[in-house]
């Protein structure tokens, strides 16, 4: 039998991951000296809240321990572990430390996705939809690895201290972009592990047209999921999603709300906007 397990950079709350008998390893946020864990302890809504009051927050990734003690569980399985990209967390290194530590390490696959957020979801949700369909491990081991190199994702970070904070921007270049209201484009790098810088916008809609001409250059973009992943600016998402539709109108779209931890990355505000095949 085989078991699909993965962790909270796929967005699914609690409550979404019991009906689909998913078991999710939920990153840890602190915020006012207090940890708690995404999606569990701590709800998106509220982590802004405490944000909004003045609250500086940081995140961590399931401890080995934590790690080991759900592939035990499922000790007489075939474990799949869906992790969120090595380098934008420490998940992928726990898993494979994990791993290393127990007998049955050999029915152990612990994956590296190289995304995170709305790719990820629907990666987890293919590989499911494969052990209904009676895949083999390699079966889904090999078109997880096919739909991986078919994703793209970039932010667009509207608070300018989250990003200066987690080392993306230079405390000059935080200070100069947050007076000029200038807009940039984050990209995330060919192997996953990081994001860089894209472009520079002036405006929002801007961002939203630079973004949209990189999606154009696919081959055949409608044949390409689009995920539009918000930290508290439902109606921005929306936007981008008008934006996109105007020149994809059957295009399939999905807008998701960020975790606590993934507000922690690109700070309140920020929308990540992504595909895969």
């Amino acid at each position: 039998m085989i078991k699909i397990i993965t962790d909270s950079s796929t967005l699914y709350r609690m409550e979404e991951a019991k009906e689909k008998e998913l078991d999710v390893m939920y990153l840890n946020v602190t915020i006012n000296g207090k940890s708690y864990k995404e999606f569990v302890e701590m709800s998106p809504e509220n982590f802004l809240d405490l944000i909004k009051e003045g609250g500086i927050p940081s995140s961590s990734q399931p401890s080995i321990g934590e790690v080991m003690e759900l592939y035990e569980k499922y000790e007489n399985n075939e474990i799949i572990d869906i992790c969120m990209a090595d380098g934008l967390s420490g998940t992928y290194q726990s898993a494979l430390g994990a791993k290393a530590g127990l007998d049955n390490s050999e029915n152990i696959h612990v994956v590296n996705t190289r995304t995170l957020c709305g790719p990820h979801r629907f990666l987890v949700d293919h590989a499911l939809q494969m052990v209904k369909d009676n895949k083999s491990v390699d079966e889904i081991l090999e078109s997880l690895d096919q739909h991986i190199n078919t994703i793209k994702s970039f932010l667009l970070p509207q608070d300018f201290d989250f990003l200066r904070r987690g080392g993306r921007l230079t405390p000059l270049a935080a200070k100069v972009g947050g007076l000029l209201k200038i807009q940039p484009v984050m990209g995330q790098t060919e192997d996953g592990c990081r994001l860089e810088k894209f472009t520079i916008a002036r405006t929002f809609n801007g961002a939203i047209q630079t973004v949209l001409k990189e999606f154009q250059k696919e081959e055949d973009p409608t044949s390409f999921n689009v995920y539009i992943s918000h930290a508290g600016v439902l109606g921005q998402a929306e936007k981008v999603k008008e934006t996109f539709l105007k020149q994809y109108p059957n295009l399939n779209i999905e807008i998701l709300q960020l975790s606590p931890a993934f507000i922690t990355q690109g700070g309140p505000g920020c929308i990540a906007i992504q595909w895969g095949k």
